[in-house]
């Protein structure tokens, strides 16, 4: 049975967040590990974000700090800020159509993030294909 992007972008969003709760508790752990266990089929599209997210988070956060209006990525939720470095990634480094991307940001914001989260990350996505 396929995956719908959708449904990768909510593995992605997982993984990342465990990805930071390790970091931040000093716990060993390796990302191949945390994304097999979260999704149970070989997929490029996961991989390529996760291991792009980690490795340009600090140019992230400077994006996303960029256009945060009085506030910084740090201030966010965990899952909040996750689905915005994730999208900003997506945005500067894919193909995937910038709409697309916000769409699915919002979403998962939605589910996951409250109303305020939800706004300041569709402001910060906004800002970033209008520049």
């Amino acid at each position: 049975m396929a995956i719908s992007r959708s449904e990768l972008r909510e593995k992605i969003m997982t993984i990342l967040y465990q990805n930071e709760m390790y970091k931040r508790s000093n716990y060993e752990y390796d990302i191949e590990t945390v994304i097999k266990e979260n999704i149970s089929i070989d997929n490029d599209f996961v991989k390529t974000i996760v291991n792009g997210v980690i490795e340009k988070r600090e140019e992230l956060d400077t994006i996303a700090n960029k256009y945060l209006s009085d506030w910084t990525i740090d201030r966010l939720d965990n899952l909040g800020a996750t689905i915005l470095r994730m999208s900003i990634y997506e945005i500067m480094y894919t193909d995937t159509p910038k709409i697309v991307v916000i769409n699915e940001a919002i979403e998962l914001a939605k589910k996951y993030s409250d109303e305020n989260v939800k706004k300041m990350i569709n402001a910060v996505l906004d800002k970033i294909i209008n520049e």
